[in-house]
């Protein structure tokens, strides 16, 4: 095999390990239950629970868009004027306001995985 050939597979071999090193091995969360199955640090934010799932099983939203766990997502809410006063979430997330409200989100979530999302624990 030639010099360059050589040092051609060498670097060939190191970026594919870079590669496989970056893209990691691990997965934080489960697709198919829609919740995170690591424990997260605690922090003021997230009361030690993790969020790195796609659906906030506590309280039947999105994750990222959970105006219960997340302080920016609460702000941008309230922002918009979508806000709940009484029950302290947004007001389109304010299932105990008008318990119809859960079927747009549940529905987002069957169209996601393909079936019905588990009960919010609140």
């Amino acid at each position: 095999m030639t010099y360059y050939r050589r040092k051609w597979h060498a670097m060939f071999g190191m970026l594919a390990v870079i590669v496989m090193v970056a893209s990691g091995c691990s997965q934080s969360g489960s697709e198919s239950g829609g919740t995170a199955t690591s424990v997260a640090e605690a922090t003021p934010e997230n009361d030690g629970r993790d969020h790195s799932g796609w659906w906030c099983a506590e309280h039947g939203v999105p994750e990222a868009e959970c105006s219960r766990c997340s302080s920016k997502a609460a702000g941008k809410f309230k922002e918009k004027g979508d806000w709940c006063e009484e029950h302290n979430r947004a007001e389109s997330q304010c299932f105990e306001c008008d318990p119809s409200r859960a079927e747009k989100f549940a529905k987002l979530y069957e169209a996601k995985l393909g079936h019905a999302p588990p009960k919010p624990e609140e």
